[in-house]
């Protein structure tokens, strides 16, 4: 043992090292905002007349979690806006915009989101329900997997859509019988009102970043990936929050940026992601991550499928999805890039999008050989089986977003129906992909689905929600506690490149999470029920419980 005394020391409980060999220490010391060793008994050595002795009482220390595929100011002003999540209630929504509107009533657009579009039929928002509560006010408020926005008449009145309006290449008008604009906007087609919506302001975009991190610290999350830095394409740019925060010192986690892949533009914007790299390279923010949206989600039949959609009858389409990015000119910007060593970060859910990714990558590495990258592909709704070994072939990490693997409306009412019979049986197959070795990383998707670690991992485990009823989705596709820890753990840190963090080891960062129970005894359906009591960065507490 080391022949000096702990600044921290934890005692009295399990400590999951999520290292590749197993390891079930009992206790852990800190010292200098590092791990100073990790162990049984002998550790308790360690402490000195001004040690600070945590005494575990039986509770789980780990790695602290990361989120390899979050848009967290995204969802930290969205936290500050007409915010609908949480409910499914098409009259609790209605009631908040109502609320949301009388407590600022000065007239302008009242803009948030969060709804679920399994709270209308068929999927689609319409106008008039908007109309009736907003009265003469725009409204926007943009979906739970912010693919899609509900407008109302107002705000299309404002864009000029009417029925004459064409679709934009890359989405889809919502239409009322007749051709008049409906008040659902489908992926591209929404930028056709939120280029009208008061920009957000830096301030706010602030607030949003530093809102998000407390949630984060909260939820056991040390460090993240943010999807969506300087986006276009009609997304918001939220990079100056982080250049901002990155700059003063109160961003305290570590976050690794993807930069935006503007799919309306080719290579020649790859100068400018250079030169984004080391602008936004500030602190404890790192931007050495590009990111490509492959294609959009399976609810508006956008994510690209290697078979057609189906109609309301169960017969074929003639649409099978979008590619955002042409697949052929997809191979030579990753493998430019890959040059450049940039890490390649793919939203992918068709299993076409996936295999058009994953040829990306391959051709990357026949051109440019092994390189550290490690590309990673995010959301894999849909996998084929003849890609699922292509992964750890390729060396590509496999991030999942474990709360979609479920049934629940959005899958049972809005996609089950409509997808290929085939293709519904290949949904999400974490077991697959763990199998087959490839390695898993995890991310929330935050502010689409909860960013809580703790219900991602029961659903990974259970393949089912907290509490419900339905049979498990897919229980072939379950993974084992320890391996849904990994993905939240030693996997994201993996794909963030911060290897001395995701593993208790001497010697690596005290980037630590105290849980309420031990995930790897308790009762698989009671791992929901787990809270953090304790968040630690570098050693300093960030986070406690009321009763920690």
């Amino acid at each position: 043992m080391p022949d000096v005394n702990a600044d921290l020391l934890f005692v009295g409980g399990p400590v999951f090292t999520a290292d590749t060999v197993p390891s079930r220490a009992t206790a852990l010391a800190v010292r200098g905002g590092r791990i100073l060793a990790v162990g049984g008994p002998e550790v308790a050595e360690l402490a000195g007349p001004r040690t600070e002795v945590v005494d575990l009482r039986g509770r789980l220390l780990l790695p602290g979690f990361q989120d390899a595929h979050v848009h967290a100011v995204m969802g930290g002003v969205e936290l500050g806006q007409c915010d609908l999540t949480g409910t499914t209630d098409l009259g609790e929504y209605l009631a908040r915009i109502d609320a949301y509107a009388r407590a600022d009533p000065g007239g302008g657009w009242i803009v948030g989101g969060g709804w679920s579009m399994e709270s209308f039929p068929g999927g689609v928002p319409t106008r008039g329900l908007l109309d009736a509560v907003a009265g003469d006010r725009p409204v926007y408020l943009t979906n739970r997997d912010h693919h899609g926005a509900w407008v109302n008449s107002r705000a299309l009145a404002l864009a000029g859509i009417t029925a004459d309006t064409p679709d934009p290449v890359d989405g889809r008008i919502d239409r009322e019988p007749g051709g008049a604009p409906g008040g659902g906007l489908q992926e591209g087609a929404m930028e056709l009102v939120a280029a009208l919506v008061p920009a957000v302001t830096p301030a706010e975009r602030l607030a949003g970043l530093l809102r998000a991190q407390r949630l984060l610290h909260a939820l056991g999350i040390t460090a993240w990936q943010d999807a969506m830095l300087c986006a276009t394409n009609g997304y918001a740019d939220i990079s100056d929050a982080y250049r901002t925060a990155a700059g003063d010192g109160s961003l305290i986690s570590t976050v690794i940026g993807a930069l935006w892949w503007d799919r309306d533009r080719d290579a020649a914007q790859i100068p400018e992601l250079v030169a984004k790299r080391a602008a936004f390279s500030v602190g404890r923010l790192r931007c050495g991550s590009v990111k490509f949206m492959l294609d959009g989600v399976a609810e508006n039949f956008t994510a690209a499928m290697t078979a057609p959609y189906r109609d309301g009858h169960g017969h074929a389409t003639a649409n099978s999805g979008l590619s955002f990015i042409d697949p052929v000119a997809l191979r030579d910007y990753v493998t430019a890039l890959d040059a450049l060593e940039f890490q390649a970060h793919f939203h992918a859910l068709g299993d076409r999008a996936v295999r058009e990714g994953l040829d990306a990558v391959a051709a990357a590495r026949a051109a440019n050989g092994p390189r550290d990258t490690r590309p990673h592909l995010a959301h894999l709704q849909v996998v084929h089986p003849d890609d699922v070994p292509r992964f750890r072939e390729l060396g590509a990490t496999a991030t999942i977003q474990a709360l979609w693997a479920t049934h629940e409306p959005q899958m049972d009412e809005l996609t089950l129906p409509f997808l290929d019979p085939v293709l519904a049986g290949r949904q999400y197959p974490f077991g697959d992909l763990h199998r087959a070795g490839a390695t898993l990383a995890a991310g929330s998707d935050w502010p689409v689905s909860s960013p809580d670690p703790v219900r991602g991992i029961h659903v990974a485990v259970n393949r089912g929600l907290p509490g419900g009823g339905a049979p498990p989705f897919l229980p072939a596709q379950r993974i084992e506690p320890a391996t849904a820890l990994r993905a939240y753990t030693s996997g994201s840190a993996f794909v963030n490149h911060l290897d001395d963090t995701g593993v208790l080891r001497a010697g690596h960062q005290a980037d630590l999470v105290v849980l309420d129970r031990d995930l790897l005894t308790c009762p698989p359906e009671t791992i929901a029920d787990a809270r953090v009591a304790l968040t630690y960065i570098r050693g300093e507490r960030v986070y406690a419980a009321p009763d920690a």
